[in-house]
């Protein structure tokens, strides 16, 4: 049973760690993104009109938020299974 434990464990850790390679692609977008934006200036944009202007700000918003969406989903998964694999620890300790 430990051993079937173990290899669970090795598959989850697996998982996570392709989960954080995405988020931290994700996160280099995003950084990116807000890069750019703090690169804009103040008064009298000249990139296509104002309207053009927001919906960029729009989207570096969008993504910024799908980012941190991203981070809560991975720990909510690193917590459901971590706590499955306690559970199991715990009723191997007893027996």
């Amino acid at each position: 049973m430990q051993h079937i434990v173990t290899e669970m464990i090795e598959h989850m850790s697996h998982s996570h760690a392709q989960m954080a390679r995405v988020l931290e692609a994700k996160r280099h977008v995003a950084v990116r993104m807000a890069q750019m934006v703090q690169a804009l200036p103040d008064q009298h944009p000249n990139f296509g009109g104002l309207h053009e202007l927001m919906e960029n700000s729009h989207a570096v918003t969008r993504n910024v938020v799908a980012y941190l969406n991203s981070i809560a989903e991975l720990q909510e998964t690193m917590a459901v299974t971590i706590t499955a694999v306690m559970k199991e620890l715990e009723g191997e300790a007893e027996e």
